[in-house]
């Protein structure tokens, strides 16, 4: 069996900066979003020059998928730590939990919007497609293993849950809850979750 050769010196520090460029990018698209963002502001985030910059990625197109593709990895990692003694619901919750945790730590990239420009250039990227669609099936068999349990609401399309779980952590509500200083990142987890499988009835 061949090992496979070690990485050189400059092809470690390569792939140092890349991610230092998608860590700042991760930032960027989730105080600003895509249409905001500029290639200028990413390569003076990371202090290196644009010329640099585009050793990487050549657009800013190319730099939000390999990000959004970073995120999906991380996620699917994440799903990845369920086991088959877990209850669906409570796998739903956790993801939730960790989305809206990576959000208020500045690591949860806006999720592209089907009005944003870059939804169309997303919508062709394979790796991000692919990706996406293995997620979205996990999650898929969790809704309805949930449903089927009665812990989520079975008159409900599963599309309705599953967007809705998408988007949790790009809800506004958990960045004015941070700005306000009234609660934990800890209570605005648990607030977010609670009103996203609860909504405001009494428990």
């Amino acid at each position: 069996m061949n090992t496979p050769p070690k990485p050189s010196l400059k092809e470690r520090q390569f792939a140092l900066r890349e991610s230092a460029i998608l860590d700042a990018v991760d930032a960027l698209l989730s105080g600003k979003g895509f249409d905001l963002m500029t290639m200028d502001e990413v390569a003076q985030a990371v202090g290196i020059s644009k010329a640099s910059l585009y050793k990487h990625f050549d657009s800013k197109e190319l730099l939000a998928a390999a990000t959004m593709s970073r995120l999906l990895d991380r996620t699917l990692n994440k799903v990845a730590e369920c086991t088959d003694k877990q209850r669906a619901i409570d796998k739903l919750k956790m993801l939730v939990a960790w989305s809206v945790r990576e959000h208020l730590e500045g690591r949860m990239p806006t999720l592209p919007s089907t009005r944003s420009s870059i939804h169309e250039f997303m919508m062709r990227h394979r790796p991000y497609v692919e990706k996406l669609e293995q997620l979205t099936e996990i999650l898929g068999g969790w809704i309805i293993a949930a449903q089927e349990a009665g812990h989520i609401n079975p008159r409900l399309p599963g599309e309705v849950v599953l967007y809705t779980i998408y988007a949790r952590p790009c809800d506004p509500v958990t960045d004015f809850l941070k700005m306000g200083g009234a609660f934990t990142d800890e209570e605005i987890i648990d607030a977010i979750v609670t009103t996203c499988f609860n909504g405001l009835q009494p428990g």
